[in-house]
């Protein structure tokens, strides 16, 4: 038996898996989200988005997908889950192949051609927005952001036939300053920071209702919030993996609430494993 079904809840309240019916809206991960669909829907080309490891960027890919699921007939998203590419022609070879071109193609320039080809066919004949969202963006090579570089240089006099969202760690910024004109691409800059404490709490109640938990009382105290967010500092992954450990304990130790105590057992116990 798991923990959840014990506690009569209908999923796992913390996976740590990027589940859109889990994303907690924070304010900044609400604003980023909407500022992304505004920037798609009027086909401004390149968004940016920024943040350290574990502030739920993944995540908001998956959900910005969601948001566009029921417009099918107009929106063609694409997704690259790890983008780390050993050449120019590796990588354009996985965009050709991840559009539905045929794969047929015997040099870069060959690629460039059918990627324009697909481009001007969905956005002018078929009128639809092609969207690539990328994670992981840091591990993008130099020759790889020249080649996005390049696919943002396709366009009517009144659009971006791409629409390209890359996300990734701090460090992307040091790259594509190193492309010439990249930057000046940019239509939406934004940066994810982890959430402050009453925020880290409403996250918690959020997903724990999400998983069916309906009872009045809270299962995590003030104490337990407030321990949590000062050892995970807002991380949305790290609460996630903290909170877990919690419901494990209260299961295996016979216990309704997770208080302050038990959270500083189990930092003890994590600081034990480093």
């Amino acid at each position: 038996m798991t923990y959840y079904t014990a506690l009569q809840l209908t999923k796992e309240p913390f996976s740590t898996s990027p589940d859109p019916a889990f994303f907690f809206r924070s304010v900044e991960h609400s604003m980023a989200l909407n500022r992304l669909e505004i920037s798609i829907r009027l086909q401004r080309g390149l968004s940016l988005v920024l943040g350290d490891v574990g502030t739920g960027k993944t995540t908001l890919s998956r959900t910005l997908f969601q948001a566009f699921s029921r417009e099918e007939e107009q929106y063609v998203f694409h997704m690259v889950l790890d983008p780390d590419f050993k050449s120019e022609y590796q990588f354009l070879s996985h965009l050709t192949k991840l559009f539905g071109v045929a794969p047929f193609f015997r040099s870069v320039v060959d690629h460039r051609d059918a990627i324009e080809k697909y481009l001007f066919q969905k956005g002018i004949e078929e009128n639809k927005t092609v969207v690539l969202v990328i994670d992981e963006g840091q591990k993008l090579s130099l020759p790889a952001l020249e080649i996005l570089r390049t696919l943002l240089n396709y366009e009517t006099n009144e659009q971006k036939l791409l629409q390209l969202v890359i996300m990734g760690q701090l460090e992307l910024l040091a790259k594509v300053n190193k492309i010439r004109n990249f930057m000046d691409r940019v239509s939406l800059k934004y940066i994810l920071n982890p959430l402050g404490e009453a925020e880290t709490g409403e996250m918690i109640r959020f997903r724990l209702k999400q998983a069916g938990y309906e009872e009045a009382v809270h299962l995590f105290t003030r104490e337990a919030v407030k321990k949590i967010y000062d050892h995970t500092q807002g991380y949305p992954r790290q609460i996630a993996l903290l909170c877990h450990k919690a419901m494990e304990y209260l299961m295996m130790n016979d216990r309704a609430v997770v208080t302050g105590d038990i959270i500083a057992e189990l930092i003890i116990q994590e600081r034990q494993w480093k």
